[in-house]
């Protein structure tokens, strides 16, 4: 019989406003006959230089549909590909959704999406995949699409050509799937400048948010997530290196960052903590320029930056150094040797024990509530990615080897998020399979500290974040959902999509907090906390209820 626990109720929620579901805007457009806006725009990756496991089968494209009373959005739906353009139907309720990127070697591909605004339905249209870049209703009958040409890999002028055609149908709503034949859309390429319709979405946005008496500011990505006894909440996210919420939901103060926080390491003092920065890389006229490493030590009572420390090259943190920091090096060592990097109190620099290389898509091993330093390490001589082992470092700095990562001799795992229970670890990860995920291939599992497997529970979806109480694990995926594992059996307690408000959201960080507080950082820029109501206990299967706002929730 499966264990009964308690239900978690949204408290709160930090952060966030009006369109916050949709990120980074790419391209807006608003309906006078029925007042809704629609909005494409982009949440991000769930990559970098620290981690990239969870990126896979992950697209942070985003349509967003929202009513004019309150902003609220009515519908929310994933694309697999950037949103380029947006057209209301001048009678129906339907919305045109045109697609499309680059794929890198040399196909323009894309769909013209139908949105049925009554029911949520979409239909993709297109005969075949095509880049759609502009969107018109000439009539209730007509629309005008312009596709970018299917590749550049005869003509180099690709990129700035286009295919002007105009498709008629006497009911738009009746196209079904695949409705919208190729030869309909065959028309002659003539030049097509790329409009970019992101600064006017930027302001149709701030206007529409201005008139209702809401500010809007773009958050994305909360990367990490704390909480403190007193009942603060720290979090660390794009454009942030850190910052506290107070319990009364104000923010009590944030320390800015042009790339923003990546991790969050409580220091040994007891009233600090630890972060890094993320690194950017960008091009300029001389080549690529990548900014400084940094790791901060900020004061938890006024988030003032008590002290930095550098690694010399870009680092990611690893938790169960005590008194110490331990760093582990990520960037490439041109066949030099890889040693965690490890700081004393007084700040002194020692070299701890070779790990190797670092692989952001395999060897990415975060671990909370860890009694020492735990890593990946690969045994192949030539690549450090395979063969690898979870490791464990000494109090003496010994490195020493616990067990192979994979239990399945023939398989090759990669890495992801951990916790520490007892003498065992509970953690995610998936299987490599070179012709993409099959279902199944994620998995939780608990083993202890000599490899024996004392469970498993397998996903179809990448796990962002887990964390545990000694008797619950929550392990959230980047399929929006949120699954409680019993830490003793691995039986699912209860799974649930996660929704803010009913509108689909993702959880990218997550913490289990002092007293009875679940925290989860989503990928658009919000923190929501949840907690154990006074009275109630969860039916097998039942997951949390989660209530809209960026107050207390009632």
């Amino acid at each position: 019989m499966a264990r009964v626990i308690p239900v978690p109720t949204l408290r709160r929620v930090f952060g966030g406003g009006p369109f916050a579901e949709v990120g980074e805007p790419s391209v807006a457009v608003a309906d006078d006959r029925s007042g809704l806006v629609a909005v494409g725009g982009d949440l991000g990756s769930l990559q970098w230089s620290g981690s990239g496991t969870a990126a896979a089968g992950w697209s942070g494209h985003r349509i967003g549909v929202y009513e004019p009373d309150g902003l609220r959005c009515r519908h929310l739906l994933r694309s697999s590909m950037p949103v380029r353009s947006l057209a209301f139907h001048p009678v129906l309720p339907l919305l045109a959704v045109g697609t499309g990127s680059y794929d890198g070697g040399h196909c323009f591909e894309g769909e013209l999406l139908l949105v049925h605004l009554d029911t949520g339905e979409v239909v993709s249209a297109l005969q075949h995949q095509r880049e759609v870049l502009d969107l018109a209703w000439l009539s209730w009958t007509e629309l005008r699409v312009v596709l970018a040409p299917p590749d550049d890999w005869v003509d180099p002028e690709a990129w700035q050509q286009g295919h002007t055609a105009v498709v008629t149908r006497a009911d738009w709503g009746a196209v079904g799937t695949r409705g919208v034949r190729a030869e309909e859309v065959d028309a002659p390429v003539a030049p097509y400048a790329r409009p970019d319709r992101a600064p006017r979405a930027r302001r149709l946005l701030g206007d529409l948010a201005g008139a209702v008496g809401l500010d809007r500011s773009v958050r994305r990505r909360v990367w990490a997530v704390a909480g403190l006894p007193d009942g603060r909440v720290l979090a660390a996210l794009d454009g942030v290196l850190v910052e506290c919420w107070l319990p009364s939901g104000q923010r009590q103060w944030a320390v800015g960052d042009e790339q923003g926080g990546r991790q969050l390491l409580p220091a040994a003092d007891g009233v600090s903590l630890w972060t890094n920065a993320g690194r950017r890389v960008r091009r300029t006229r001389t080549g690529w320029e990548t900014s400084d490493p940094q790791v901060a030590r900020v004061a938890l009572d006024t988030g003032r930056v008590l002290g930095t420390v550098s690694a010399g090259e870009y680092a990611v943190l690893v938790a169960g150094g005590g008194k110490r920091l331990v760093l582990r090096p990520v960037e490439d060592s041109g066949g030099a040797e890889r040693r965690l990097l490890m700081f004393e109190p007084d700040g002194t620099a020692t070299k701890g024990p070779e790990v190797r290389g670092f692989d952001l898509f395999n060897h990415a091993f975060p671990m909370r509530r860890s009694s020492r330093p735990y890593v990946l390490v690969g045994t192949d001589p030539q690549w450090a990615h395979r063969g690898m082992w979870v490791a464990a470092v000494d109090a003496d700095g010994t490195l020493r080897p616990l067990f192979p990562h994979s239990w399945v001799p023939q398989e090759h795992h990669v890495g992801g998020p951990a916790v520490e229970i007892g003498e065992s670890l509970v953690y995610a990860g998936s299987v490599h399979e070179p012709q993409g995920p099959s279902p199944g291939s994620s998995y939780v599992v608990r083993r202890s500290l000599d490899g024996e497997v004392l469970w498993e529970h397998r996903s179809d979806h990448r796990a962002t974040a887990l964390d545990s109480d000694g008797g619950t694990v929550c392990v959230a995926d980047n399929s929006g959902a949120l699954t409680a594992l019993d830490a003793a059996t691995g039986a699912v307690l209860w799974r649930t999509a996660l929704t803010v408000g009913g509108v689909p959201a993702c959880a990218l960080s997550l913490a289990v907090a002092p007293p009875g507080r679940l925290l989860l950082g989503t990928v658009d820029g919000r923190v929501l906390e949840y907690g154990r109501p006074a009275e109630a206990v969860a039916p097998s299967g039942a997951g949390p209820r989660v209530t809209s706002g960026s107050r207390p929730a009632p």
